[in-house]
């Protein structure tokens, strides 16, 4: 019985120190935690910059072939407005 809780508690400790259960814990904080700070960068097809946002958002991708990039973002006023982008070169880099 021992053998069997120092077994289990050995794949705890090595699945929850890995890569994967880093980006679960960031994902889980941006869906619950009101997104995370992130800069999200819209390029035309020849590098040039189109848009540009930064605060702390939760970004969501479109996987049903659409190739959207939907994010809410709140404006100067504190207003919620919803981000949509189709198209263009989309860089999502957290800060």
């Amino acid at each position: 019985m021992k053998k069997i809780l120092i077994a289990i508690a050995a794949m705890l400790l090595l699945t929850g120190c890995g890569e994967s259960w880093k980006r679960t814990v960031k994902d889980f904080q941006s869906n619950y935690g009101g997104g995370i700070n992130r800069s999200v960068t819209v390029f035309d097809y020849q590098g040039d910059t189109l848009a540009n946002w930064t605060g702390k958002f939760d970004v969501q991708f479109d996987t049903s072939g659409a190739g959207q990039v939907l994010f809410d973002r709140i404006d100067e006023h504190g207003n919620r407005k919803r981000v949509v982008i189709q198209g263009g070169i989309v860089i999502n880099e957290e800060i």
